[in-house]
């Protein structure tokens, strides 16, 4: 990865590389550093790590990142960031519905960190962690980039106004992604596969009642945040993605035969409202397959696991093309 010598201009020598901060480093955050602190770009980037939690410092300057400490719901804590890197990937979600007495549609976190950023020199790009959750229910369409976004639920209608805060940000000269991210697995994830649901026996949709869901593997996600803060176009939203196309019934089908655990029982969607949380029948109201064409091709991204079959069985595909990747 080259370094960009413009924006250091005449900084103080331990300033002259690249400085990564990652605001938000819980699992794909941890990736992120592991991949960057072992790649062949190792040492020419300052990786800094912002956490509200001084006993995870150890943990995060063990993997090789520069612990900061700050709050994102406390402005004042994290004023510090200001002109303190030269890229910076977010993955702090929103807090939950009100919290601090914000709107329930708005994120203040993001609208937080943009503030800091623009107190001093802008970082030169910012790659923000959404949600396909903003194009709502697409009834399985295959849905681009382009489509115009439908939040059906308040956490996505705080990733719509995340998003524009960081447009605006991408306005005042950074250049930003917006990365549109599905269900996120991995063997070594805590709660990345579907075998402790299985265990319980909850229940999917029958077919013909049943919704297409999307998957990235952790893995693939930590490689796509580090492609699009140095490939990403300005003011760029991209659909990180494999290109399973499963429908959720068929996903977990194919996860309990994996585990040699038995197949989840079906219902009907007129009956499943008495057997499943609010919380997953949300997931089961909307049904898109998101098309991950601009991700492979802008990007330069070569999934290492382009199925989620491949990906719960830890089988490495990087050496695919990018058509076979498509599907």
């Amino acid at each position: 990865m080259n370094t960009l010598s413009n924006p250091l201009g005449a900084l103080p020598a331990r300033f002259r590389r690249e400085r990564l901060l990652i605001v938000g480093c819980g699992d794909v955050g941890q990736r992120v550093v592991r991949d960057l602190s072992t790649g062949p770009g190792a040492g020419r980037l300052q990786v800094l790590a912002l956490t509200s939690s001084p006993a995870r410092v150890a943990g995060l300057r063990q993997l090789g990142a520069r612990p900061l400490l700050g709050n994102l719901d406390d402005a004042a804590t994290v004023r510090r960031l200001s002109g303190v890197a030269t890229r910076v990937l977010h993955l702090a979600p929103p807090p939950g519905e009100g919290a601090g007495g914000a709107a329930w549609w708005a994120d203040p976190r993001t609208v937080a960190l943009a503030r800091v950023l623009r107190l001093r020199s802008l970082p030169v790009s910012l790659a923000y962690a959404s949600t396909s959750g903003v194009y709502g229910d697409c009834q399985g369409a295959l849905v681009p980039e382009t489509r115009p976004l439908a939040p059906a639920t308040p956490r996505a209608q705080r990733r719509v106004n995340a998003e524009r805060a960081v447009r605006h940000l991408g306005r005042a000269g950074v250049r930003a992604s917006v990365l549109r991210i599905p269900g996120i697995y991995a063997p070594d994830r805590e709660g990345g596969t579907p075998e402790a649901r299985l265990r319980r026996g909850t229940p999917v949709l029958v077919p013909e009642d049943d919704v297409f869901t999307n998957h990235i593997h952790a893995d693939d996600l930590a490689r796509a945040c580090v492609a699009a803060l140095w490939k990403g176009r300005p003011q760029r939203a991209y659909n990180v993605s494999d290109a399973s196309h499963m429908k959720m019934g068929d996903y977990f089908d194919l996860a309990a035969d994996l585990y040699g655990l038995p197949r989840p029982p079906r219902v009907p969607r007129s009956t499943a409202q008495e057997q499943l949380s609010l919380m997953l029948l949300s997931f089961m109201g909307e049904s898109r397959r998101l098309d991950n064409r601009r991700m492979l091709q802008e990007l330069g991204l070569r999934l290492h696991y382009p199925s989620v079959a491949q990906g719960l069985q830890g089988l490495h595909g990087a050496n695919l093309s990018a058509g076979a990747q498509r599907g």
